[in-house]
């Protein structure tokens, strides 16, 4: 969505600068957290949008692409909504709908940005547990940029932790062992417990 000021990315030994449009809509998918446009769209239809890159000319859906967008909505527990508006929706329910599109789209990467920023810690976690469910039922690649970082640390298979400093890459246990949550935030309000891997507030302050 921008250009790197450095540096390139690489997709199956692909400079990403060499991808089409539609050869990068069928690699990777990308769920946002901004508002969808106003819209009498049901749930259906909104997943269905998924299947874009892959419809005829005229966007009609073949059994292929129904199929693929019912098992969307069967791995993110919303076929009961299906008919649903989607301003009828909850934050949370909405959120599921969003990422069932992405699945629908069927790429080897889905690519998520702070998919939780709107919800409730119950909402939350939810969001988190179907993610991490989803890499293990369906392999797929999942990269998430989020501020939620005790769940990341129970529910990421790796971290890339970014500072001003620099920036620290490694699985959970790994990054453990470098101290490298020992500065993430400021000490007077929170520290870093080892032992629970997780941060909790300083009650010395």
């Amino acid at each position: 969505m921008q250009n790197p000021l450095k540096g390139a990315i690489f997709i199956k030994d692909k400079n990403l600068t060499e991808y089409t449009n539609s050869e990068l809509s069928t690699a990777l998918s990308l769920v946002l957290t901004e508002r969808l446009p106003e819209s009498q769209l049901t749930v259906f239809e909104l997943v269905a949008l998924g299947r874009q890159p892959y419809t005829n000319w005229i966007d009609k859906l073949s059994e292929n692409d129904i199929q693929k967008i019912n098992w969307a909505m069967t791995q993110t527990e919303i076929e009961h909504l299906k008919d649903n508006r989607f301003y009828e929706l909850s934050d949370g329910q909405l959120q599921r709908v969003l990422i069932a599109r992405a699945l629908a789209q069927d790429t080897e990467i889905i690519i998520l940005d702070e998919p939780t920023a709107h919800l409730d810690i119950h909402h939350t976690i939810k969001i988190f547990s179907l993610l991490q469910n989803l890499v293990k039922n369906t392999q797929k690649t999942i990269l998430i940029s989020t501020h939620e970082v005790n769940l990341a640390l129970q529910l990421s298979d790796e971290l890339m932790l970014l500072s001003e400093e620099n920036i620290t890459y490694g699985t959970p246990e790994k990054l453990i062992k470098q101290n490298a949550f020992e500065n993430l935030f400021p000490s007077e309000l929170i520290n870093f417990n080892k032992t629970l891997k997780q941060f909790i507030i300083n009650k010395n302050n």
